[in-house]
């Protein structure tokens, strides 16, 4: 069939169909943004898999952070990706107040948790004891949070770190770690019953323990009836400093000695019976077999999980649980503290297919720690599933970056004779107050705020891995309806909402600053923003289309498609006599109405037996 067009202007029905197509276009939910930094250098945007069995497979970047730009800050509601937390931290014996002004960008491009012997009082409510308290904590350090903005299920993350403190003091804890977005860490209140579970069967025993079990039935929050949710936790590193050497005192069975990094995988249920007693190796059939340590990598005897079990309950319950730290050790130097090095994660998901023998368990899930692009440990799903029934985690984790303190971490074991290790001040001339700490701890921390510096952040997925999303709440694993159910969980009692709104501009600037300068005081420079002055004298950030935060500084970020968009009138059960989308119903009447049209301009046709021809005008047949 043949259709001629008169290529006349078009008319006004022509016009509003084509908006109308246009319109379904622009406005359907579906691929959008992305969290990919401008200065991430072109060379840097591709990666190959380090894991032989995916043969050279191709990865893309999906997420970078760069951090070139100096002066960002990230308190709640000035970052699109990022949360620097302002809270209490009241897990792991924790001696540190997280404070918000304790993470920012430097002049060199780097991102920098600084920790400092600095008191906070603290009036509030104890998530772990359950009681409203009045204590001073003696030090301030910092926590960046992905919180609820940017997840990824699957890839490979990896980063550039030169590690606070001194190699061989003691004392501090830097991390950097996923965390399943169901759980947001310090607000307790989410873990509950749900970290660091990955058992997504039904497992009758673990019923009352894991909030999420896999034998509920229910669609709640658009859970998938039987499929058990959790918020598992891979520590890509957590650094122990220090002056022990292996073979001596804590680390005397293990070749492992300060400093060392604590590569970890943290999941439940734990191993319930048999189980390797602390500073012990494990014996047969005590622990995950297959797995593989690289150069310089030993098992952690140290810790092989916690039991975890309700506050004020007596007696054994069915709501307790283990949970396991399948944890090695590897072995940093000095320069690790003096210079920048990398550190790198691959993570593969379970194919849920039957085993395929030329991927060697690979197909199983994975987790690979690399060290300066070197394999230091490498674990497979079927290790935890031939276990305990876990898996590698399927939950769409967030990042996580810190500088922590604790007594239970690098600090004397067992405590010095006199002291009773329970107070600790570096600012105080009380000897009961300093005898807790390492060696050497005090003086470095009032000499110094040891900075723990990130060069970037980077993460890749393969876009032929229909498993690999980016995305806090996917259509396998939504969060996003619980979360929004349950908001308590993941705030203070201070907050109006677990995540303020971005703030785009306002900021405040100087106008007579050399704008060719990227920083605070112009808004980001040329190309970010404008800081302008009003009738009042104030001056003001106003950021441009692709730049957010109140100095504008920091590029706009989203997934780049939208798996659980905001509630429909669906959401409360009611889908009315067509189920089909309303998108495609619209763009498919777009379509048929604007080829009608198109046919029709300018006048009536008819039909002949040689096909379409146009009728002069004013006659009708």
């Amino acid at each position: 069939m043949e259709c001629k067009v008169d290529m006349a202007v078009p008319s006004p029905r022509i016009l509003f169909l084509h908006y109308l197509l246009l319109s379904c276009f622009c406005f359907a939910p579906g691929y959008g943004g992305n969290w990919i930094d401008p200065d991430t250098p072109e060379e840097n945007r591709k990666t190959t898999t380090y894991v032989e069995a995916l043969d050279g497979a191709e990865f893309e970047l999906v997420m970078s952070d760069e951090f070139n730009v100096p002066g960002r800050t990230f308190k709640d509601g000035e970052d699109p990706k990022w949360t620097a937390l302002q809270k209490n931290d009241y897990t792991n014996a924790a001696l540190q107040f997280y404070d918000n002004d304790y993470i920012y960008t430097d002049d060199e491009g780097n991102l920098i948790v600084e920790t400092a012997a600095k008191d906070t009082e603290i009036i509030g409510f104890d998530d772990v004891n359950r009681e409203y308290t009045h204590i001073t904590k003696h030090f301030k350090s910092g926590m960046l949070q992905s919180w609820n903005k940017f997840c990824f299920t699957g890839g490979i993350i990896e980063t550039e770190v030169l590690l606070p403190g001194k190699w061989n003091v003691g004392g501090l804890w830097p991390a950097f770690w996923l965390l399943g977005n169901l759980g947001r860490h310090t607000y307790v209140g989410s873990t509950d019953g749900v970290w660091p579970w990955s058992l997504t069967e039904c497992k009758e025993e673990y019923k009352l323990a894991q909030l999420f079990s896999g034998c509920n039935n229910a669609t709640h929050f658009g859970f998938k009836p039987g499929v058990g949710r959790g918020s598992p936790e891979v520590d890509i590193f957590e650094v122990q400093p220090g002056p022990i050497k292996a073979d001596t005192g804590p680390f005397k069975y293990t070749w492992i000695g300060e400093p060392f990094l604590s590569a970890s995988y943290q999941i439940a249920p734990g191993k319930s019976w048999n189980r390797p007693g602390p500073g012990f190796w494990p014996g047969p059939g005590q622990w995950y077999e297959d797995i593989k340590q690289g150069w310089n990598t030993s098992i952690n005897i140290g810790y092989y999980g916690n039991w975890n079990f309700v506050e004020g309950e007596t007696g054994p319950s069915k709501r307790d649980y283990w949970s396991d730290a399948v944890s090695w050790n590897h072995q940093l130097q000095a320069t690790h503290f003096e210079t920048f090095h990398k550190y790198r994660l691959e993570w593969g998901l379970p194919s849920g297919k039957p085993r395929n023998n030329t991927m060697n368990g690979y197909d199983s899930g994975f987790l690979n720690w690399y060290v300066d692009d070197k394999l230091i440990l490498s674990m497979k799903g079927e290790s935890f599933y031939n276990m305990t029934g876990g898996t590698t985690p399927t939950e769409p984790m967030y990042v996580l970056i810190n500088t922590a303190l604790s007594r239970n971490w690098g600090f004397p074991i067992p405590c010095p004779d006199g002291c009773d290790c329970m107070k600790f001040n570096c600012n105080s001339k009380r000897q009961d107050n300093l005898c807790g700490f390492p060696p050497g701890f005090c003086e470095m921390m009032l000499n110094e705020n040891p900075k723990y510096k990130m060069n970037y952040v980077r993460v890749y997925q393969n876009k032929n891995d229909e498993q690999h999303k980016v995305g806090c709440s996917i259509p396998e694993r939504p969060t996003r309806k619980y979360i929004e159910g349950h908001p308590y969980l993941y705030k203070t009692e201070d907050d109006e909402k677990p995540l303020k709104d971005i703030q785009k501009g306002g900021g405040a600037c100087d106008p007579d600053a050399n704008a060719t300068y990227v920083d605070a005081k112009t808004c980001g420079g040329l190309t970010r923003g404008t800081c302008s002055t009003d009738k009042k004298k104030k001056s003001s950030c106003t950021c441009e289309s692709e730049w957010t935060g109140p100095n504008c500084l920091a590029k706009e970020g989203s997934d780049p498609y939208d798996w659980d968009p905001p509630e429909t009138i669906s959401d409360v059960g009611y889908y009315g006599p067509v189920q089909a989308s309303p998108f495609y119903l619209i763009l498919l009447s777009a379509i048929t109405f604007t080829i009608v049209a198109v046919c029709w301009n300018r006048g009536n046709v008819k039909k002949t037996k040689y096909g379409w021809k146009k009728i002069p005008n004013g006659v009708i047949s």
